[in-house]
C-alpha cells in the first residue's frame, strides 16, 4: 500500500479559505510531515474557482509544493468508465466524471483520499476506496 495521500479540491477550498473542519485540521497537521498530493484534474477545480489574480499565483506556487500526479491516459480513463458501470449497476448514482476518476487513480495507485464530497463514499463502500479519516 502506498503513503501518498491525495487531497481532493473540496478540502483544498476550505483549507484556503480559511474554513475549520476535521479535514483541514489533518490537512494542516500532514504538511511537512506526511506524503500529499495533488492530481491534474484537483489542481485544476481549485484554481479555476479562484478570482484574484495575486492569490491565483500564490495558490498556485503553494499547491505546486506537493507531490503531483497526472492521471490522463487510456488505460485509467477505461477502469473510471467500469467502475461508473459497476457502481450504476449496484444501484449507486455518481454524480460527477471527475469523482470517478479520481476515486479511479487512487484505487490502480494505492493512494488515500482526504475528501470531504459525498461521491467518493460509494467508492469506498463498494470499491475498496481507502479514504483518510480525520
Amino acid at each position: 500500500m502506498n503513503n501518498v495521500t491525495i487531497v481532493d479540491s473540496t478540502v483544498w477550498v476550505d483549507y484556503f479559505t480559511g474554513r475549520d473542519n476535521a479535514e483541514t485540521r489533518w490537512l494542516e497537521n500532514a504538511i511537512g510531515y506526511e506524503s500529499v498530493g495533488i492530481t491534474d484534474l484537483i489542481l485544476c477545480e481549485v484554481l479555476q474557482g479562484i478570482r484574484d489574480d495575486r492569490q491565483f499565483e500564490e495558490i498556485k506556487h503553494q499547491l505546486l509544493e506537493f507531490e503531483f500526479f497526472a492521471t490522463g491516459s487510456l488505460d485509467l480513463a477505461i477502469a473510471a468508465a467500469e467502475n461508473y458501470r459497476a457502481l450504476q449497476s449496484r444501484g449507486f448514482t455518481v454524480r460527477k466524471t471527475i469523482d470517478c476518476w479520481i476515486a479511479t487513480f487512487c484505487l490502480q495507485k494505492g493512494f488515500g483520499l482526504l475528501h470531504r464530497d459525498r461521491d467518493f463514499q460509494v467508492f469506498e463502500r463498494a470499491l475498496g476506496l481507502r479514504a483518510v479519516k480525520p
